[in-house]
Formats: structure tokens, C-alpha cells, sequence
């Protein structure tokens, strides 16, 4: 069991895992934040300022990188004192179990996760790909993150920025896509707030009932379109020369090259 964790910086992801697990019911002092720049943390939650004082109050064995990756070579050296021998678990985007293995020579383990925003109601899927966990220590970790909705092992990590740019960015992708379904009703004449409200129900609803069936997306997408009809009109837009899919490829193409720039520093 992960008996107390400290999240090293608590932007909007590890923010969203904090509210995550205490919505799950996870005791806040098993909890714990070092962040500067963070003005409160959630009752009961330690918050620490410096490292200094998060050294003095010691007691975790599981630590949460949640700063930004391209500060993992300033930051790294100064956090050794800290993580000590704890299992480091980072939600770098493109740093690499290597990299983390590097910058964190005596760490117990390292472990990459990515989770999406939808953790803060514990709707997320959550990647996890480890190095130096026994079979006990990863059910544990898979037990941890398995609250903020389904955890799922990754055993290649060479998709790791793959699988970040369809699980971790896929939400933005998302709302990107109601905005424009709204967006093209405003352009055709609907009201800005008549739009916003269908489009957003629209996408909730067809969700909902694509995770709730066993049957195929893209089957369900005809189920909607009779022979002839309006939908179907509107789905041959979509699918000629498979104009949405090659969109979406490039995508998450440039979403998962970034990746490994960024392990680069870039």
C-alpha cells in the first residue's frame, strides 16, 4: 500500500488528481503538496513551500512529478534529498522511464502515468507504464490510480506518447470538437447560446450511450443514418476520402511527436 504520497507541483492535472482521489474517499493525510506558487491546498492536505520544509516533514514513500518536463534538468538534482528512495511516479509528457531512472538514481521504482482532466471525477483513463515495482508494490500503484476512473498497464512504452496524445490530449481534441459543432450551427444561423447548450448535450449523450453499448462507433454511426436521410448526408462529408480520420491522424501524429521532443528538452 502507498501510504502517503507528495505531489511535487499541483497545476491543472495534478490538481485534478488531487480532487480525484479525495472524491474517492482517499484520506487526506495520506496526501501531501509541495508547490510555491499553490495558495491552498484542500483540508487536510499538507502544503509545502519549499523543499526544505518538505524534507523536514518527511514520511511519504511515493512521489508525483506534476511540474513541467522541460524543468526536469533544473529541478531534478535539487529534489535527490527529497525523493530519497521513494517510487517516483511522473506525469512528465515524453520523459521516459530511462530518463526518470537517470535523474532519480535511488528512487525504489519509476513509473510514467497519464491520466486526463476528467480524473477530478474519476471518469479518466489512466496509462501506466513501470520500472522496479514487485508484483505487490504494482497493484498498489494500479490500485491508486485506478480510482480516478480505469487504469490501464502499458506494457511497450514505446507508445507511451501515443497513447498520451489519444488519452492524455484526446479531451482537448474534444472540446475542441463542440466547439466547432456549436460554432458551424452559429455560422448557419442558431443562436450562440441555443448551439452551445445542443452541441455540448449532443456530444454528452452520444458519449454516454457509445460506453454504455457493446457495439461499434462506427456502426452505431449508421444506426443513426437512414439510407437517404439527413445524417447520412452530413456522414458523407465526414467520410469522404476519410477526411475526419486522416484529420485526426495528423493529430495525434504532431501530439505524439511532441513527445519525444520534449524528452529531447525541446
Amino acid at each position: 500500500m502507498i501510504n502517503h504520497l507528495l505531489i511535487i507541483g499541483c497545476g491543472n492535472m495534478g490538481g485534478a488528481m488531487l480532487a480525484g482521489w479525495l472524491a474517492a474517499g482517499i484520506d487526506p493525510a495520506r496526501l501531501a503538496v509541495l508547490d510555491p506558487a499553490l495558495a491552498e491546498a484542500p483540508q487536510g492536505v499538507a502544503l509545502y513551500r519549499s523543499t526544505d520544509e518538505a524534507i523536514a516533514a518527511g514520511g511519504h514513500d511515493a512521489v508525483l512529478l506534476g511540474f513541467k518536463p522541460q524543468q526536469l534538468g533544473a529541478l531534478g538534482p535539487g529534489l535527490q534529498g527529497l525523493i530519497g528512495g521513494a517510487t517516483v511516479c511522473s506525469l512528465l509528457a515524453g520523459i521516459t522511464l530511462d530518463q526518470l531512472a537517470a535523474a532519480f538514481p535511488h528512487a525504489a521504482a519509476q513509473v510514467r502515468v497519464m491520466p486526463n482532466l476528467a480524473a477530478r471525477i474519476n471518469k479518466s483513463p489512466v496509462i501506466v507504464s513501470q520500472r522496479g515495482l514487485g508484483p505487490s508494490a504494482q497493484d498498489d500503484v494500479f490500485a491508486l490510480f485506478d480510482t480516478l476512473g480505469s487504469a490501464v498497464w502499458l506494457e511497450d512504452e514505446a507508445h507511451f506518447d501515443l497513447v498520451t496524445a489519444l488519452a492524455g490530449s484526446g479531451p482537448g481534441f474534444v472540446y475542441r470538437f463542440i466547439d466547432a459543432l456549436a460554432g458551424a450551427a452559429i455560422d448557419l444561423g442558431l443562436d450562440q447560446a441555443t448551439a452551445s447548450s445542443l452541441a455540448l448535450a449532443t456530444v454528452e449523450g452520444a458519449a454516454a450511450l457509445a460506453a454504455a453499448s457493446d457495439t461499434d462507433p462506427a456502426i452505431l454511426a449508421d444506426r443513426v443514418a437512414s439510407p437517404g436521410g439527413m445524417t447520412r448526408e452530413g456522414l458523407n462529408v465526414l467520410d469522404e476520402n476519410a477526411a475526419l480520420r486522416r484529420l485526426l491522424t495528423a493529430t495525434l501524429r504532431a501530439t505524439r511527436d511532441k513527445g519525444a521532443a520534449l524528452s529531447q528538452g525541446d
